[in-house]
C-alpha cells in the first residue's frame, strides 16, 4: 500500500515537471514576439500623437486670420423704397450673391454710411437708413463695420445713441468710430482672432458742417495726428498686435488719392498701424503700400442710389487677404485679392443687386470684360 502511494507520487511529480518544463518552453519561445508586438504598439501610438500633435517649432511659426472688405453701404431713397414690400424692408435679394464670397473669411468689413438711426428712413442730404439693411448685412456674414464719416450726424445726437444701442445688441459684430461716453471711446478695445490680438479703428476727416454738442465730442471720432497716434499707442500698449484704422477721407468722385489723404497715410503708417481701409470717394483709388502699411484708398460703393448713378458711383471693389503674424511678430499679408462688384437697378431704379463681375453679362452691364480691365488698372 505504502509502494503505491510512493509511485503515485512519483508519477504526479514527474507530470509537474513536465508541465514547468513545457511552459517555460513556450513562455520562452513567445517573449520577442510578445515584445515585439508591445514595441509595434508603442511605435504606432507615438506616430498617432505625432500627426495630431505639430512640433511646437510650428505651432509658433506664424498666425493667420482672414479679412475681406467692401465699400460704402449708401442707402439712398430709391434704394430703401425698391427693399420695401408690404411694409417692412427686406434687402436680402440685393445682397444674395455677396454672401457666398464672404462666407469662408474670419473678418468681413463694410462702411455703415449712412446711419442706422431710428425712426423714418430719410435720404441726401440727411440720411437715416432703415434697422434692416443691417439686418440683412449681419445675416450674410458681415461682422467689422466702421461708423464714422461725413453723414454720422445726419440725425444729430440722438441718431449716434440708436445707433450704438442698436450695434450693441448685435452678437458677435464689432463696430467702432462713435460712442456714448468719452470712457468708452477712450477705451480702445483688443480683440482676438485665430490667436491673433487686433485693434479695429475709425475716423472721419469731416462731418459735414454739423457739430457735436460742447463736451461731446466723443460721440463720433474726427481725425486728427493727436488722437491717433493716442489710439494707436494706447492699443499697442494693450497687446495688439495688428491694427486696422478706417479712414473717411478724400475727395468725392476722383480715382486719385489726394496730398492730405497721403499725409494721413504716411503719419499712421509711421506709427505703426498695419492696415488703412479708405472710404468716401465713392469711386474706386489704388490700393497700394506705404513703408509696410498696406493703403485700400478707396474702396469705392457698396450699394447706393445715387440720383445720376454713373458706372464709377456703382462699380466698388471686394478685397481679401490673410493677416499674418510671423514668429517675429511681424506682419505681414498673403493672399490679396481684388474683386470688382457692380450695383445694378433697372432704368426705373427698381430691382437693385449687387454683383460681382464673374456673375455679370452684357445684359446687365455692357462691356463689363472691358470695363474690369479698365477698373482693375486703377486699382493697380
Amino acid at each position: 500500500m505504502k509502494k503505491k502511494r510512493i509511485r503515485k507520487g512519483r508519477v504526479f511529480l514527474a507530470s509537474f515537471l513536465l508541465l514547468f518544463v513545457l511552459g517555460l518552453g513556450l513562455f520562452l519561445v513567445l517573449k520577442p514576439f510578445n515584445q515585439a508586438k508591445k514595441e509595434q504598439t508603442k511605435e504606432n501610438n507615438s506616430n498617432v500623437v505625432e500627426e495630431q500633435t505639430p512640433p511646437v517649432e510650428e505651432i509658433l511659426k506664424e498666425r493667420r486670420m482672414s479679412l475681406v472688405m467692401v465699400g460704402d453701404a449708401l442707402i439712398h431713397e430709391v434704394v430703401y423704397k425698391d427693399a420695401l414690400s408690404n411694409g417692412k424692408y427686406d434687402f436680402s435679394s440685393m445682397l444674395s450673391s455677396i454672401e457666398p464670397l464672404i462666407h469662408d473669411y474670419d473678418l468681413r468689413y463694410y462702411n455703415q454710411e449712412t446711419i442706422i438711426g431710428g425712426g423714418t428712413p430719410t435720404t441726401y442730404p440727411r440720411f437715416n437708413t432703415p434697422d434692416a439693411f443691417a439686418d440683412n448685412m449681419i445675416s450674410i456674414g458681415f461682422n467689422l463695420v466702421s461708423l464714422a464719416n461725413n453723414h454720422t450726424l445726419d440725425k444729430n445726437e440722438d441718431g449716434i445713441l440708436y445707433s450704438n444701442s442698436y450695434w450693441k445688441k448685435q452678437e458677435g459684430v464689432i463696430t467702432t468710430g462713435t460712442y456714448s461716453s468719452k470712457e468708452e471711446r477712450d477705451e480702445i478695445p483688443i480683440y482676438e482672432q485665430n490667436g491673433i490680438k487686433y485693434a479695429f479703428l475709425s475716423y472721419t476727416m469731416a462731418t459735414n458742417g454739423l457739430k457735436t454738442p460742447k463736451g461731446k465730442e466723443y460721440l463720433v471720432n474726427v481725425y486728427s495726428p493727436e488722437l491717433a497716434t493716442q489710439d494707436v499707442t494706447k492699443a499697442k500698449e494693450k497687446g495688439a498686435e495688428v491694427i486696422l484704422v478706417a479712414m473717411h477721407w478724400g475727395n468725392e468722385y476722383t480715382h486719385k488719392p489726394n496730398a492730405s489723404q497721403k499725409e494721413v497715410a504716411n503719419h499712421l503708417a509711421s506709427l505703426g498701424v498695419n492696415l488703412i481701409i479708405g472710404a468716401h470717394p465713392h469711386v474706386i483709388q489704388p490700393v497700394s503700400y506705404v513703408g509696410n502699411t498696406l493703403v485700400i484708398y478707396s474702396l469705392g460703393n457698396f450699394i447706393s442710389g445715387h440720383e445720376t448713378p454713373t458706372l464709377d458711383k456703382t462699380i466698388g471693389l471686394m478685397v481679401g487677404l490673410d493677416i499674418v503674424v510671423d514668429e517675429d511678430n511681424s506682419v505681414h499679408f498673403e493672399n490679396i485679392n481684388k474683386t470688382l462688384l457692380y450695383t445694378y437697378s433697372s432704368a426705373s431704379r427698381k430691382n437693385f443687386k449687387v454683383y460681382p463681375f464673374s456673375e455679370l453679362t452684357d445684359k446687365i452691364l455692357k462691356n463689363y470684360t472691358d470695363l474690369e480691365q479698365e477698373y482693375l488698372q486703377i486699382v493697380g
